[in-house]
């Protein structure tokens, strides 16, 4: 038996929860395997907590807090997407009880880096220009948009939430420890063209 915490992510303004990992929770725990999906503060069914003061130490402390109070060591910690900065966090605090770090198209952040440093220009401006007029969060952009398959897009614009913008700016501090984890995986799904998790899988070959 295998101890799972996936910890979600996010496209560019929608917000995912644990509901993304509905399915592959089921099958994980029909093969015996003990699973954890918490869905971070202020998002999905805990979408009530969102305020302005959300940010990434905010989701560290989700995952940490699961990870604690759920007593869980021999952790294979997964992150999706933004879940990559996430879990890269709880490594520099949880070191000890993971055993592995899944990165599924997730951002691989430096020393010193937040999201909004990794993003390319294009993705970049539009925070930027959300943060001059004043805004606290940014609204969910279309499943159709990323090529969900049509017949999961109506579940997925339902169930995406606002990502409080915070979450692009701060900027982390890494010491290593996601480094000295023992086992790491990079999963690219190379049918989807984007520059910044294929530097995330370079990142991560160059790390092991």
């Amino acid at each position: 038996m295998t101890t799972f915490v996936l910890v979600h992510g996010a496209w560019h303004g929608a917000w995912h929860g644990a509901w993304c990992w509905r399915r592959v929770a089921r099958l994980l725990r029909n093969g015996g395997h003990e699973v954890f999906t918490p869905t971070l503060t202020g998002l999905a069914e805990r979408s009530h907590l969102l305020s302005s003061a959300i940010d990434v130490d905010t989701h560290i402390l989700d995952v940490i807090n699961e990870m604690k109070w759920q007593e869980l060591n021999g952790v294979v910690l997964v992150g999706h997407l933004y879940g990559g900065m996430v879990i890269s966090g709880v490594a520099e605090k949880m070191e000890k009880a993971i055993v592995s770090l899944v990165m599924l198209d997730a951002f691989m952040p430096e020393n010193g880096q937040g999201v909004i440093d990794i993003y390319p220009p294009t993705m970049r401006e539009p925070v930027e220009a959300a943060l001059r007029a004043g805004a606290t969060t940014m609204p969910p952009r279309s499943a159709a948009l990323f090529k969900v398959n049509e017949k999961d897009r109506a579940w997925v614009d339902a169930q995406c939430t606002p990502q409080p913008i915070q979450t692009f700016v701060q900027k982390l501090t890494l010491t290593g420890a996601r480094d000295r984890i023992p086992k790491k995986t990079y999963i690219r799904a190379a049918a989807y063209a984007n520059p910044y998790f294929a530097a995330g899988r370079a990142s991560a070959r160059a790390k092991n």
